[in-house]
């Protein structure tokens, strides 16, 4: 009972994330224009507050890289037209290494029992 409900938390913040992303029409900032005409103010504001942009950007990222979001091509090419190449790298391959196993786990917790359900033959090999 324990494991149900807590997935179904699971399954509401996902969801009422992936809602309010589209309710605040927040994919208007995920935009290549926005990128190139907020560049040099994104620039100033990291010259001044280096620590909280780069942990801004890291959270930002990895919450669009774990709920799927459109807008990480954009993401990666800001990060480094704002960090540089190399910090941009770093940051950027953390991050979405950090998302993308988040949303590993999450929909592994969330789906293994259906999908153990569905495709129990095929998967005795590798459950062993």
């Amino acid at each position: 009972m324990k494991r149900l409900t807590f997935k179904i938390i699971i399954v509401v913040l996902i969801v009422a994330s992936v809602l309010a992303f589209m309710a605040l029409n927040l994919g208007q900032y995920l935009t290549l224009e926005t990128l190139m005409t907020q560049q040099e103010a994104l620039k100033a504001y990291y010259d001044g507050h280096m620590g909280l942009m780069i942990g801004g950007y890291f959270v930002v990222y990895i919450f669009s890289a774990a709920l799927s979001l459109p807008g990480a091509a954009i993401l990666t090419l800001a990060g480094g037209a704002i960090f540089g190449f190399w910090p941009g790298t770093l940051i950027v391959s953390f991050a979405s290494t950090i998302g993308a196993t988040i949303a590993f786990v999450v929909s592994r917790f969330l789906l293994r029992d259906w999908v153990q359900g569905r495709f129990r033959e095929r998967l005795t090999t590798i459950n062993g």
